[in-house]
């Protein structure tokens, strides 16, 4: 990381990284995605949650040895350990694409609905753009900032899901990835547009947090077998503590019930 990029998560609690996929990983990611949701259907995204309006995949690191490469990436883990302080863990990969003409934007909110506590930050999210995100299509928003004001926008917005006057909207083209700190206040806008917006969301907790979802439960035999040690212990795999975490508060969201 450079030193503007650290003032820029520390103090706007967000980076936009262009080109970060090569067209390789790009075009393997849509088309894995896109034979998920064709094989699972009406059940796709059941490990977690299902939203309306969007068509959600959970559980990812199980369906494809191209999943395992995402939450590893070298790139990636440095920005989460500037946020995080050197512990964390994968909480969640899912999918999420929002359909075409989806009338309604989510509302604003914080991953896992919490805010930092004396230690400081306790999550951080990035967001894999498999289609170029633009000012129509239901890109992201963020409010720079907010993840300094420890107050949650559902405690001080009169509606979450209305416009802010200090959002900014993630533009960018497919094959980036945008980080945040995901106390920044964000969601997903409203899809004008008649084709599906996809990105895939990569989740990190820190390590005294539950995951999202408990991958020592979710994942199949044959993941494990053949997951390196570096991802065996991104996903908290040999970690008891994570096991009792999981076990009293996995599946936290910040706005899905």
């Amino acid at each position: 990381m450079t030193e503007a990029e650290k003032r820029q998560l520390d103090e706007q609690g967000y980076i936009i990284l262009p080109g970060f996929m090569d067209e390789y990983l790009l075009h393997e990611l849509r088309v894995r995605v896109e034979q998920l949701f064709e094989e699972e259907g009406e059940n796709a995204g059941h490990e977690f949650r299902q939203e309306p309006f969007a068509r959600r995949l959970a559980n990812l690191v199980d369906k494809g040895e191209i999943f395992e490469q995402v939450v590893s990436d070298a790139r990636l883990l440095v920005y989460i350990d500037h946020v995080l302080n050197s512990s964390f863990k994968l909480s969640s990969l899912n999918a999420r694409s929002t359909n075409p003409y989806a009338p309604e934007a989510q509302p604003l909110h914080v991953d896992m609905g919490v805010l930092p506590d004396e230690t400081g930050a306790c999550v951080f999210n990035s967001v894999w753009l498999l289609d170029d995100f633009t000012e129509d299509n239901g890109a992201t928003r963020l409010i720079p900032g907010s993840h300094l004001w420890g107050r949650m926008p559902q405690d001080v917005l009169k509606d979450p899901k209305a416009p802010h006057p200090q959002e900014i909207l993630v533009l960018a083209p497919a094959g980036s990835v945008a980080v945040y700190n995901a106390h920044v206040w964000h969601g997903g806008t409203a899809n004008l547009t008649a084709r599906h917006r996809r990105a895939l969301h990569a989740f990190y907790v820190r390590r005294d947090l539950p995951q999202q979802q408990w991958q020592k439960q979710l994942l199949s035999a044959e993941t494990k077998a053949r997951l390196s040690p570096l991802t065996r212990y991104l996903l908290a795999l040999d970690d008891a503590m994570n096991d009792q975490l999981c076990a009293e508060g996995s599946g936290r969201s910040g706005f899905m019930k």
